[in-house]
């Protein structure tokens, strides 16, 4: 009989760490917990397997299940003493998922299950506070009618709020018992009136409701918007814990907090968190309340005049500090843990590796491993490459004014400039209109996540350093303020209200999340400097990684910058980029309006110098690496004017008639240019343009050898090229170019002529190809394209579609097609390698800077991939991750 629920309790349990996939994060670490002796208050695992079974067999349980439940339920009563059900001397019990992934708050969680209204009154003698009781049972309705039942938790905030002015009151602690009694009324009754059904009064039925709720949870919007952001596979599933209450909210002794045992936004090694007193667990996280810090040390930073734990329960904080070093010693990692006090006893909910920034995250490994905790190899597998894109944010410069007009927690590094939006929706929108939003909320929940992905910033109102906004803006490497209690957001008028005045939607502000500052206007950014950690972690990436890293370049300003990222040279630069600025693109037309080749190349003699110009600076800069230089790929129209107005101005400019240019312009149309007469068909139709190129190539080569002293190896890349005679007439040119060119100058060139596969003819035909091309560079880009009969350019109107309803786990544009892709390249370096097997292969698709494609590229032993320069570091990380990883399966 298959095994779908494992308990722990009393310092044993059935699994441990190791049972991550079956038991999900959360229960494996509870169970580890359990076998280390740690406080941990008994409970049971339901696997990730019955999430599986849930969803294959229409939301329903496998047969054994009520069995295996009804028996943990038994051992959980023995080890508290409790019954669950019973009216006298109830168990209580909270439900919450757990999936192999952390997923903060993404999924649902039910507290206080097991209470109605005998089960009440006898929580309220045993505990010997009415008032407590009272407020656990109005909390357990309305967690359980909104997570279960589907009943909007606003209508039950509502009606809090109205009790809570009818009886006076500003805070929920201030109410009575007999005031609760009165609010539950109140919520029985909405939930008959809403659903026509009362609040179950059956704990079996509660207990029922809640499993299937967190089940479901792993299929709801918020939680598949993140498991998409983050690459989580939906066939993973989700556990759901059982485990018996602790009160937080049982008096003055009695508290909950949330701790990390290292800052996770800077790393520094210092004990970092929050906690309420009399409060339970959702109040910390939901920034419902400013929590209080755990240190002295904290609450002196932060100004507060609230005790800390430190100070307000030592007895409790002395043991829990232990607890954090011993935790992190065994996990040899920073951790996130979650505990509750209930009357001055200390209870252990979770512990799980920390979420942390970018910078954290070095400085955490760093240190780790130069303190031998672990070794230099875990400290590079260790850091999320995507995550390094959070180094490259700017921060505010220091000498700029500072017009600050609120202020709150720093709770994730960096700063943003852009327009208030008060929506998630309203973020998303300014975001596909290509502007900066700013999403300003009271407080961010986990509905939120689509806006908080698409804005540059996140201020919040309320909330502590371990509220929702604060750890995904924090995971998202987005900049975010967090509990700015100064501030006020109205949201009926869309406004937001500071010092300096109020403010509206599409106002602009700047959110510092690294010092808290909230200020009016845009402001003057630096970018950072990557040294320190990040220099460490890249060189003992270099150490480890066997693929080069290039870029796709063709400004200066982009290869300085992919240089000093760590760039060993360019792997792609499109020269057709350098044709539509000032008298560039009159000389094109020009050439593209011309009669015949005489016409022609007497353009393109104007288009020479500055071609060399820009390749000979381009080869300076990248001191002797190598350079793979595109010929021209787009089809000629797009170099012409398109609209009436434009092609009257352009005729007049060249002093053309009218008619002439457009009835040029119309017998340049294509019906699907992607497809049409473009690449390598440009260079056989008119070698005049490929000679051109070819001549500025070498020309600039020899100059740059001459200034630099460095060798320069041009690579000349042919594109579009799906037959052999093709790349071997325009090779023809190219050499004849270089001979002459050679001759010329009296020295040697020494370069190489490639192409670019990018057909799946190409790829097939790999090894005709390879006798003519001395490298192939993958253009993923329309290599996706052709294979799929997708254009990139029209497929985000269906792609998203397909993600969402589970036709593909990715979008191909962004992360490489393995299956039918990735199948042609490697059918492709395979017959290229047999032809010529000192071929040179590598990738100059967006793809070359995703880690999963390049940990693909690493299997296939290709040469580099290249990629835009800001994503240089990341594929530097991930290159070495995939070659330690191959080592490790070999």
């Amino acid at each position: 009989m298959t095994k779908w629920v494992y308990t722990y309790g009393d310092g044993q349990a059935e699994g441990g760490a190791e049972d991550k996939n079956l038991l999900g994060g959360k229960g494996a670490n509870l169970a580890e917990m359990c076998n280390l002796g740690l406080p941990v208050p008994p409970g049971m695992t339901i696997t990730t397997e019955v999430c599986t079974w849930f969803y294959k067999h229409d939301r329903t349980f496998p047969d054994e299940l009520p069995q295996q439940l009804e028996k943990a339920l038994d051992y959980i009563g023995r080890l508290t003493g409790r019954t669950f059900g019973d009216t006298q001397n109830p168990l209580l019990l909270s439900i919450r998922s757990g999936a192999r992934a952390s997923m903060p708050g993404m999924m649902d969680t039910v507290l206080n299950l097991g209470l109605n209204d005998d089960a009440v009154k006898a929580m309220a003698v045993d505990a010997g506070d009415e008032r407590f009781a009272y407020d656990s049972y109005r909390r357990f309705i309305q967690m359980y009618a909104d997570v279960v039942m589907g009943l909007d938790h606003e209508v039950f905030e509502d009606i809090l709020e109205d009790e809570k002015a009818r009886f006076g009151h500003e805070l929920d602690t201030d109410l009575t018992a007999q005031e609760w009694q009165q609010v539950i009324l109140r919520y029985k009754q909405i939930i008959i009136d809403e659903l026509g059904e009362p609040f179950p009064q059956d704990p079996v039925k509660q207990l029922w409701g809640a499993v299937g709720a967190v089940f479901s949870s792993w299929m709801n919007a918020r939680a598949i918007t993140y498991r998409q952001l983050h690459n989580i596979p939906v066939d993973w599933g989700t556990a759901v814990n059982v485990q018996a209450m602790v009160f937080g909210n049982l008096g003055e002794n009695s508290a909950t907090g949330v701790a990390f045992t290292r800052n996770p936004s800077t790393g520094e090694n210092q004990l970092y968190g929050e906690f309420l007193v009399n409060a339970q667990g959702e109040d910390v996280v939901a920034g419902i309340r400013t929590p209080q810090s755990l240190t002295e040390v904290a609450r002196l930073e932060a100004g507060s005049d609230k005790p800390s734990l430190e100070k307000l329960m030592p007895d409790a904080f002395g043991e829990f500090s232990a607890i954090c070093g011993r935790l992190e010693n065994h996990y040899r990692d920073m951790q996130d843990l979650e505990f509750t006090v209930e009357r001055g006893k200390l209870w252990m909910l979770q512990t799980r590796s920390g979420k942390r920034t970018a910078k954290a995250a070095l400085k955490i490994a760093v240190e780790l491993a130069e303190n031998g905790v672990i070794t230099r190899e875990e400290a590079v597998k260790r850091i999320d490459p995507a995550s390094l894109d959070q180094l490259l944010h700017p921060t505010i410069d220091p000498r700029a004014a500072r017009d600050v007009i609120g202020s709150g927690l720093p709770a994730s590094p960096g700063a943003a400039t852009g327009e208030i939006v008060f929506t998630s929706e309203d973020a998303v929108a300014l975001a596909e209109a290509g502007r900066k939003a700013i999403l300003v909320r009271v407080e961010t929940s986990p509905e939120d996540i689509h806006g908080m992905h698409a804005a540059e910033g996140i201020l919040t109102t309320r909330g502590g350093m371990t509220s929702h906004a604060a750890v995904v803006a924090r995971g998202m490497g987005t900049p975010c303020v967090s509990g700015a209690g100064s501030l006020r957001v109205d949201m009926r008028t869309g406004t937001l209200l500071t010092v300096a005045g109020p403010l509206g939607k599409g106002d602009v502000i700047t959110v510092d999340g690294s010092s808290g500052q909230v200020l009016k206007g845009s402001v003057a950014m630096l970018q950072p400097e990557l040294s320190g950690d990040f220099g460490k972690i890249m060189e003992w990436a270099d150490a480890a990684r066997r693929m080069k890293i290039r870029t796709n370049a063709e400004t200066p300003a982009d290869a300085r910058a992919a240089s000093s990222f760590g760039a060993e040279g360019i792997g792609l630069c499109r020269t057709e980029h350098m044709f539509f600025e000032g008298d560039r693109i009159v000389a094109m037309r020009e050439m593209i309006l011309a009669e015949n080749e005489e016409g022609r190349r007497a353009a393109l003699d104007k288009l020479l110098p500055m071609q060399r110009s820009d390749f000979t600076e381009l080869f300076e800069i990248m001191k002797g690496t190598p350079v793979t230089i595109r010929l021209l790929d787009p089809p000629l129209h797009e170099f012409l004017p398109k609209s009436d107005d434009e092609i009257a101005e352009v005729a007049q400019v060249m002093n053309v008639p009218v008619d002439r240019l457009r009835e040029r312009t119309d017998a340049l149309h294509e019906f699907n240019p992607m497809l049409g007469h473009r690449g390598c068909r440009l260079a056989v139709s008119y070698p005049e343009i490929a000679e051109m190129q070819a001549r500025a190539i070498f020309e600039a080569a020899i100059q740059a050898g001459a200034d630099t002293g460095e060798h320069v190896v041009p690579e000349v890349m042919v594109p579009l090229v799906g037959m052999v005679e093709e790349l071997r007439f325009v090779k023809a040119r190219i050499d004849a170019v270089a001979e002459a060119v050679m001759k010329e100058a009296g020295q040697q060139i020494d370069y190489l002529v490639g192409t670019m596969i990018e057909l799946p003819r190409a790829a097939i035909r790999a090894h005709r190809i390879a006798e003519q091309a001395e490298f192939f560079s993958f253009g993923t880009n329309d290599l996706t394209q052709t294979t799929f009969g997708i254009s990139r350019d029209d497929a985000s109107a269906f792609l998203d579609t397909y993600q969402k309803k589970g036709v593909i786990d990715e979008d191909p544009f962004i992360s490489l097609d393995i299956e039918g892709v990735g199948e042609l390249i490697g059918i492709a370096a395979d017959k290229g390698r047999k032809t010529r097997p000192d071929i040179k292969l590598g990738i100059c698709g967006e793809h070359g800077g995703d880690p999963l494609s390049i940990h693909f590229c690493e299997k296939l032993g290709l040469d580099y991939v290249s990629c835009s320069p800001f994503r240089v570091p990341i594929a530097r990380l991930a290159a070495a991750q995939a070659a330690l990883e191959k080592q490790r399966e070999a």
